[in-house]
């Protein structure tokens, strides 16, 4: 994570954003190409790829998409589970790792480390997050585990509370409340593209993706509640939710 003169920002395994069709067209793209042999190798002339169309397709998804999921990408995530192995080694010839959460049925990539403490060659591209899709992610982060740990099977958010929670970390000193709204908003945007909300852009109520928790694990999220009351000039922001966040985590790790 960095933070820089404007507030906290927070990096996550990757920064693409992408358009909230990409799934729907991944998988009109899969069911036009359904008449090719699944078994073979050789798609096009010269072809020298050692995998099927649809472990391509699956390894394409991952590399251009921030994560895929059985909820989002549901083909994929099948390819990806019954040849995690080939994929894997995919990624590890690009110096990526994969990440999987089986509970939550989440994938990603992410940056592999050397182990002499070198640097790899990367291609992915580190951009931080804003102060307000900061905001945002810490929010559905503690709304998807208070839903989940009340018995929903689907947790679901307002765009309007998404913008009070972001209001109410407002330092004393801020006076540009219309600018500050219309960040909020962009942020609650760009989350949507990202596919962390999965809906339209013009709705007004969306689905927390279950990619939040692992893409922002516990202490992400405490150096970004930290690095926002040093950015609000040590002004303590609504602590309970986040208060009450730390404390099931805490005992669930000092249980183990």
């Amino acid at each position: 994570m960095s933070v820089d003169v404007d507030g906290p920002t927070s990096e996550l395994p990757d920064t693409e954003r992408p358009d909230p069709t990409d799934a729907e067209q991944a998988v009109q793209d899969l069911e036009d190409l359904d008449h090719l042999d699944e078994r073979s190798v050789s798609l096009f002339e010269g072809d020298e790829g050692g995998l099927e169309y649809a472990q391509r397709h699956a390894l394409v998804a991952l590399l251009k998409q921030r994560f895929i999921s059985a909820r989002t990408h549901p083909r994929d995530w099948r390819v990806l589970v019954e040849n995690e192995r080939v994929l894997r080694s995919r990624l590890n010839d690009l110096f990526l790792e994969l990440a999987i959460d089986r509970g939550r049925e989440v994938a990603w990539k992410r940056q592999a480390s050397s182990e002499t403490g070198g640097r790899f060659p990367t291609l992915l591209h580190d951009t931080a997050w804003s102060r307000e899709e900061t905001l945002v992610l810490v929010h559905l982060r503690d709304r998807l585990r208070a839903g989940l740990a009340g018995g929903d099977a689907r947790v679901f958010i307002d765009r309007e509370d998404l913008v009070k929670y972001v209001a109410s970390f407002r330092p004393l000193h801020a006076t540009d409340e219309s600018g500050d709204e219309k960040r909020a908003r962009n942020a609650v945007l760009s989350i949507v593209k990202s596919g962390l909300l999965i809906g339209s852009p013009t709705d007004e109520r969306f689905e927390i993706s279950e990619a939040v928790e692992p893409l922002l694990p516990l202490e992400l999220l405490r150096e970004l509640l930290e690095a926002l009351q040093r950015a609000n000039g040590n002004e303590a922001p609504p602590a309970a939710p986040d208060d009450e966040l730390f404390h099931d985590e805490d005992q669930a790790e000092d249980a183990q």
